[in-house]
């Protein structure tokens, strides 16, 4: 659903928020995205400890998958349905802010609390010097690559440029596999071609505000991938495979390189446990630039909320450096909580360490409105590009004058 036909229904319903369904006193229901199969469980634990230790209030998940859960917001809030509390995609949050369904949570932030978190991943969710969701997840991106198919290959370490990479792929095609595992659909696809793009420093917005897919540095990165499934370098049907086929593709030992997120090396230790492979930081273009996808989603709490005092308690339960462990480290992400980072855990996670030396160069998506509607027109361009059916100058110019007409909407 697009963010301009969800703005509509947004609207449309704004005048039911006030008529929403009395919730029960002292009853916090929760909107959940499902990360995984330990999601649920997590959330049934915290339900147990939150009322114990807070007799007089109860605790009422729904568990939504993400490919849903927007659309099962748009409903809800429009008919007033909505939970107190929900996790959403950062990136939606400036809808929500505009539209007026979310409540700003200084009044109930304090010092102390603030400082629990690493501001990196608190910032996305601040808009006009007001907070309006706290991040209940936060990763990165980064490479990982195949140590046996590097070894068989004689690479003796990852690529520090696309050029290199290139190569390596090169190699790795020749013994049989796959050199580079490159997604070409659904979710996070333009996001796929933004690292090489942002190694050719450019940027989704140019200074200006407009679209940064005109450039010739966006070009050159579409130039590249689309070369590199040419030559074969990539696995087979890269617009069949979304990021869970591509990853799964990696856990068989059929692909030498792919880019994705630290929950991967979870599923590794768990379903691949004898796959040896490093991580590394995405390769660097021509001058040297790079950068990695940062990504927060947080959690909000809506202004039609009936108990917004117990819905805060459960907030702050949630947020402690206990809380934040178990969730995290199940699911496979970057700690948000400062005091969580000191644990042994963190300190002595490789992997994670790889993630976290790419924070420097993180970029988030833009907290601009229609974003969402923008990034849906850049996958639709790199398919095309990839499958051949137009030239990347053509598509890419399409794309520029598709978001730039979004832009100004705006």
């Amino acid at each position: 659903m697009s963010l301009a036909k969800w703005t509509v229904g947004l609207l449309a319903g704004m005048s039911m928020l006030a008529f929403a369904a009395p919730a029960d006193a002292g009853e916090v229901r929760v909107t959940v995205a499902e990360y995984s199969a330990k999601t649920g469980p997590y959330f049934e634990e915290v339900k147990k400890e939150f009322e114990a230790a807070n007799p007089g209030i109860t605790i009422k998940y729904e568990v939504v998958p993400w490919d849903v859960l927007l659309q099962k917001l748009t409903t809800d809030i429009t008919a007033g349905t909505n939970a107190d509390l929900s996790i959403i995609g950062t990136r939606w949050l400036i809808d929500f802010v505009q539209q007026d369904v979310a409540e700003p949570l200084d009044s109930y932030i304090k010092p102390e609390f603030k400082d629990r978190f690493i501001d990196t991943f608190l910032q996305p969710s601040i808009m006009d010097g007001k907070t309006y969701g706290l991040p209940i997840a936060a990763s990165a991106r980064a490479m990982y690559y195949n140590k046996e198919l590097f070894e068989k290959a004689g690479i003796a370490k990852p690529p520090a440029t696309w050029t290199e990479l290139q190569e390596d792929a090169r190699k790795i095609k020749a013994i049989g596999a796959f050199g580079f595992g490159l997604q070409g659909k659904e979710i996070e696809t333009d996001v796929y071609y933004y690292y090489a793009m942002w190694s050719q420093g450019t940027e989704i917005l140019n200074k200006d505000g407009t679209s940064g897919l005109s450039t010739p540095g966006a070009l050159e990165a579409a130039k590249l991938y689309k070369s590199m499934i040419d030559e074969g370098l990539t696995e087979p049907g890269v617009t069949s495979n979304n990021r869970e086929d591509v990853q799964n593709l990696f856990k068989q030992g059929k692909v030498g390189m792919m880019i994705t997120a630290p929950f991967l090396s979870n599923q590794i230790k768990e379903e691949a446990p004898n796959l040896k492979y490093g991580v590394a930081a995405i390769p660097a273009g021509p001058t040297g630039a790079r950068g990695t996808y940062g990504v927060t989603d947080s959690i909000i709490m809506f202004k039609n909320s009936k108990n917004k005092d117990e819905a805060w308690k459960l907030l702050d339960f949630l947020f402690t450096k206990e809380q934040r462990a178990k969730f995290t480290q199940g699911e496979g992400f970057l700690p948000v909580n400062k005091e969580e980072a000191k644990m042994d855990y963190y300190v002595h996670n490789a992997d994670l360490a790889a993630f976290t030396a790419l924070l420097p160069d993180a970029r988030f998506a833009p907290v601009i409105p229609g974003w969402e509607e923008i990034a849906q027109i850049t996958s639709d361009a790199m398919q095309k590009i990839y499958l051949g059916s137009a030239k990347p100058e053509d598509a890419l110019k399409d794309a520029a004058d598709k978001a730039n007409a979004v832009l100004k909407k705006k």
